[in-house]
């Protein structure tokens, strides 16, 4: 079996919130948290905009780093964001 598993922050338009989460399928949790189909933290603070991600084969592996990086600090979270997508751009907006 080759599944695909997805660590992945988002954000809100100005920014000033940060989410991490984990998936398996990662263009349908976009979908989700962009329509407010989930309640919760991410329909409250409007976080919708996709600014990083990375995947695993290893469901394992990728709790492990969504934990990994939910415990850090956001001036941390900033900086791996930075490597990728210094402007924040949405990563999802061509799906």
């Amino acid at each position: 079996m080759n599944n695909q598993y997805f660590v992945y922050i988002l954000s809100n338009m100005s920014n000033s919130v940060l989410y991490v989460g984990v998936t398996s399928n990662l263009i349908k949790r976009i979908y989700e948290h962009r329509n407010e189909l989930l309640e919760g933290f991410t329909k409250t603070y409007k976080v919708k905009k996709l600014v990083y991600y990375e995947s695993t084969s290893d469901i394992i592996s990728a709790i492990e780093r969504e934990k990994q990086l939910k415990k850090w600090r956001r001036s941390k979270k900033e900086f791996l964001i930075n490597l990728d997508n210094p402007d924040w751009v949405d990563l999802s907006l061509d799906w």
